[in-house]
Formats: C-alpha cells, structure tokens, sequence
C-alpha cells in the first residue's frame, strides 16, 4: 500500500472508529438506565450523578501546560543568554510541567481535605 493512500486512511478510519465507539457507549448506557429503571432505580440518581463531577482533570492540565508554557519561555532565555540549545527546552519543559503537576496534586489534596472535613461537620 502506497504511503500517500495511508496517509489518508488512517484519519478516515480513525474517525469513524471514535464515532462508533460514542455511539456504542450511548447505547449501552441507555440500556443500562433502562433496565434500572426497570428494576425500581429512582430516576433522579441520575441527575445527582451527573453533578457529582470533579474539575481535577481541568486543573491538572491547566496547570500542566502553564508550565509548560512558562517552561518553553525559561528554555528560550536560557538559549540566548547562555547558548545551551536543545537542552533548555527540554529540561525547562520537563522540570516546570512537573512544577505544575505537582501544583495540581497539592491543590486537589487541600481541596479533598476540606471537603472531608465538611462532611464530618455535617454528620455530627
């Protein structure tokens, strides 16, 4: 097979592979809420479910790419100053994306604390 015809099919497949799969997972959640409420489930722990949801995976990649971002612009003065090239992006990208990483875990740690401790306010 010709690169230029893979090249080409490669995104068309893909495509219609992620389109298929979204597809497949609605239909079997909808079957799966059927069947619970089938069985009696209340239709409302649907709804509670779907407020329950936590914004970690938005600031874990916030702050990753912040960092990123802050790093790329370290690695670039320390390109022109010191003339280290390759060397700074990398490890200016790597060290500041970790910085951001680990920004991020800190946070959401305080932020699971706190709600742990509302929760034991609440139930006493």
């Amino acid at each position: 097979m010709d690169a230029s015809v893979l090249g080409v099919m490669i995104p068309i497949i893909a495509i219609i592979g992620a389109f298929t799969m979204i597809i497949y997972l609605r239909k079997y959640e909808n079957q799966e809420r059927m069947s619970m409420i089938e069985k009696g489930v209340d239709p409302q722990f649907f709804n509670t479910v779907r407020k329950n949801r936590s914004s970690a995976g938005s600031l874990r990649a916030a702050l990753l790419l912040i960092g990123g971002g802050i790093g790329l612009l370290l690695g670039y003065f320390l390109d022109e100053s010191f003339g280290m090239e390759e060397v700074a992006y990398f490890s200016m990208l790597f060290i500041c994306g970790g910085l951001g990483l680990g920004a991020s875990y800190l946070i959401e740690e305080k932020k699971f604390k706190e709600e742990k401790r509302e929760e034991r306010t609440i139930l006493k």
